[in-house]
């Protein structure tokens, strides 16, 4: 095989998609066969084309077709026919964040789990399905839930809790219910953004019947969810939540503030399509928006960027950022 031939095959199998690698692999079986070597030629030639048709559980969310026409049979409410579930386009789906290591090694266990749910379940053992984020506003909740959805491919389905919240008599549990069936029926990520909706605790003295009715429901539909996909449950309150959810979730953990590198990683990721100041100073920049959400931080880093190019620039410097600082306190108090 010529030397070019193998360098080609080499980058493409790290940057290519599989058609173009395809593309090379089947050159190679022309060039073998060129030379004479007819039966190395004809075995090359059936593994290619065993190895482009995918098994089952290797496949990514069955094809899933993300297109208006597919949605067209998603949940209403059987009262008003609103939407009970908004369907985010991929384009629109953040995936990038600054996380501990910790707390990246479990959204990485979780995304690897998925990819190899066919191997699991050849030894019996399921993949973590159900997932409940907590922390504090500006963290990073549903922005973690995005990125789960962008790194498994699912399409992301989030619960519209303004139209499934009802008034009348079951018809809250019964939109719930037909939330969960629909999820049951194509690969998706389902997301249950602030969920104090409707997992708040049944022990609340002013909650007239319903809420225990629909906290019931939703514990007994966790206790059946075996959806082909995922469910991502976020909440900036969990102390409020009914005690039996927690139990009810595959995985439970908090998305904490960033710390200081987090907070510069963040800074200079905010900055990356400008020039950055030599001058900042960027460990004692963290430690003055410590304590910040992840957002804030973001938002301080944004803003700073407007002033400069707003002002003829591509440069950012601490004066920019001091700016936008300054604007912060005055509007939010600093408050993360």
């Amino acid at each position: 095989m010529k030397a070019d031939l193998l360098k080609r095959l080499f980058k493409a199998i790290r940057s290519e998609p599989p058609s173009k690698v395809n593309v090379l692999l089947a050159s190679i079986v022309e060039e073998e066969r060129r030379k004479g070597h007819v039966e190395l030629a004809r075995q090359l030639a059936q593994i290619l084309e065993r190895s482009s048709q995918p098994s089952p559980e290797d496949l990514a969310p069955s094809g899933f077709d993300t297109s208006e026409r597919s949605f067209k049979e998603l949940p209403r409410s059987r009262r008003s026919n609103a939407p009970l579930v908004t369907v985010v386009p991929p384009q629109l789906i953040r995936h990038q964040m600054v996380l501990r290591e910790d707390i990246e090694r479990r959204f990485a266990r979780i995304e690897r789990e998925y990819a190899a749910r066919g191997r699991l379940s050849k030894f019996g053992l399921k993949p973590r399905k159900k997932i409940l984020l907590f922390g504090r506003p500006g963290c990073g909740k549903t922005l973690g839930a995005e990125r789960l959805a962008f790194n498994t491919g699912l399409p992301l389905l989030k619960v519209r809790f303004d139209s499934m919240i009802s008034s009348y008599f079951g018809e809250s549990a019964t939109n719930l219910r037909s939330v969960f069936d629909a999820a049951m029926e194509k690969p998706c990520l389902l997301l249950l953004d602030e969920c104090d909706f409707v997992a708040r605790s049944r022990n609340e003295k002013n909650d007239v019947g319903e809420v225990p009715r629909v906290v019931n429901t939703l514990l007994q539909l966790l206790d059946d969810y075996d959806a082909p996909g995922l469910l991502v449950a976020t909440t900036n309150i969990e102390e409020s939540l009914d005690r039996a959810i927690f139990r009810r979730f595959d995985d439970v953990f908090e998305i904490p503030k960033p710390d200081s590198p987090q907070i510069q990683e963040l800074l200079r990721l905010s900055f990356s399509a400008l020039v950055v100041s030599k001058n900042i100073k960027w460990k004692e920049l963290s430690e003055r928006l410590n304590g910040l959400s992840a957002a804030v931080v973001v938002t301080v880093a944004q803003s700073a960027a407007k002033l400069s190019i707003l002002d003829g620039r591509d440069t950012i410097s601490l004066a920019e950022i001091e700016r936008a600082i300054a604007e912060l306190e005055e509007t939010r108090g600093l408050q993360g």
